[in-house]
């Protein structure tokens, strides 16, 4: 990222950089990053582009933008200016908002959705929202037949039974370039074999950061990854299951609250209860967060029992069957890493900032911008509940129980269940929309097409996902 933050320093630095290419880049409805091509002529045009913006064609990049009032504005935002790590010539590429002829900001745009949610949400608690994600994805290659991992025994594994290291460092060597703020990447259990093809599984996970830069930092790696993978000669995919019985990947959010740049999340050595009220927030969406978070019929292949990923609507420290997990959080104030090398003198510490919660039910097939502004109402939400302390206590369940299992029957049936396909998660929304439309967050316009949308599946449609087509 070049850490710009106006105007004067993004031209200065392309004139100094002998930058010849500037290239836009923005989110339609489909949640893939489109491009447009500018090539600098002189001080005069790179001004002009990057004051007025330009026109597109809102009808072809949102569905139910009419073709007759289509034009649309795209302006870019300096601070999100990075050097483009595939171009030749120097290239400077820049992320952008929409506007409408009128000049305002387009209601509909999802980047703009994902704004105005997260400003509603500072305004009624006093608090700013931070996530951050775990993509997790498939790299897909001939099987050359060397040093073969167990069939879902990948995790951490290293080169050269993970065969797709160097992919993975590359990658984050890139998104950071970028801006992205990644913690860490690592093989993930997913390994298997299937039709002379090497199916392995990965995961890049972030840092948190502020909501909507979480969003655009997922974005333009998802971007990377799949430039990255071209030119490898290899599939990359983010589809949430790529064969039944066989892991699936999810998009796991981390989210975080701060004031005054401080973290609330935890005291005392465990969370605190404004935690808790957002995930009883969480708990009480749950059913409809899914219309978001998971607009596929694939997305409900990876929601069944047993394979680590929720099925009903409960939360826990360190469960990952759990809806909502609360991971190890660093509450302990033992110097562990002067327990481990003898020769540093023990302070206490305190790492408490790091401390997160963890929605499991999400995978990348999503539009990233909603999802996000979905959970923040839904975290808005719980701080409105005058019972949410009461609904997080009703569904917790302890450290280390398998609501699966046997003897655990009486707890599974007392929870809710998440919607096991894209029909129920439409009625679903439908039923909570005042969650996501308060406020004028979401339209209900808005609304009404995500329901349609996810009304509009066939059965060939559920055949191809459940056949294990990839998406």
């Amino acid at each position: 990222m070049l850490h710009i933050r106006t105007r004067s320093e993004l031209v200065k630095y392309c004139l100094d950089n002998k930058v010849e290419i500037l290239n836009f880049h923005y989110c339609g409805w489909d949640g893939r990053l489109k491009t447009l091509n500018f090539v600098i002529r002189d001080e005069e045009h790179l001004l002009n582009i990057l004051e007025a913006g330009e026109r597109v064609d809102g009808s072809s990049l949102f569905p139910f933008v009419e073709a007759g009032r289509s034009d649309l504005y795209v302006v870019p935002r300096y601070r999100t200016a990075f050097r483009n790590p595939f171009a030749d010539v120097p290239t400077v590429d820049l992320l952008c908002s929409f506007f409408n002829r009128d000049g305002d900001p387009f209601e509909s745009s999802p980047e703009y959705v994902l704004h105005k949610a997260h400003e509603v949400f500072k305004a009624q608690t006093g608090l700013e929202m931070q996530t951050m994600c775990e993509l997790e994805y498939y790299i897909i290659a001939e099987d050359d037949g060397m040093y073969p991992i167990a069939d879902q025994k990948g995790y951490h594994e290293s080169a050269p039974f993970n065969k797709f290291e160097d992919f993975r460092v590359e990658a984050v060597r890139l998104i950071t370039q970028a801006g992205g703020m990644v913690k860490y990447a690592h093989s993930e259990v997913g390994n298997f074999r299937m039709d002379g093809k090497i199916y392995e599984q990965n995961e890049i996970e972030f840092l948190p950061v502020d909501i909507e830069e979480a969003a655009e930092q997922l974005i333009v790696a998802k971007w990377i990854m799949r430039q990255l993978a071209y030119d490898y000669g290899v599939t990359i995919s983010f589809a949430p299951k790529i064969t039944a019985g066989k892991a699936g990947s999810g998009m796991h959010v981390h989210c975080k609250f701060t004031k005054g740049g401080k973290s609330v999340m935890a005291e005392g050595g465990d969370i605190t209860d404004t935690v808790r009220k957002a995930i009883a927030g969480f708990m009480d969406a749950g059913t409809s967060l899914p219309a978001f978070g998971n607009p596929n019929p694939l997305s409900f292949m990876r929601l069944v029992p047993n394979q680590e990923a929720p099925t009903s609507l409960c939360w826990s420290h360190s469960n990952r069957s759990a809806l909502v997990r609360v991971p190890l959080g660093w509450t302990s104030t033992k110097d562990m890493s002067a327990i481990c090398n003898p020769l540093e003198k023990p302070e206490e510490r305190d790492f408490s900032d790091k401390a997160t919660f963890e929605w499991r039910a999400s995978d990348a097939t999503c539009n990233t911008y909603l999802l996000m502004a979905a959970l923040c109402c839904a975290a808005r939400h719980g701080f409105a509940m005058p019972d949410a302390l009461e609904v997080a206590r009703k569904t917790y369940v302890g450290l280390g129980v398998d609501i699966h299992a046997a003897g655990n029957a009486s707890i599974l049936h007392s929870l809710e269940q998440l919607p096991v396909s894209c029909r129920e998660a439409a009625k679903e929304l439908d039923k909570d929309r005042l969650i996501y439309t308060g406020d004028g967050v979401f339209s209900d316009s808005m609304v009404d097409y995500l329901i349609s949308c996810l009304n509009s599946f066939t059965e060939e449609d559920i055949k191809l996902a459940l056949s294990g087509c990839i998406a």
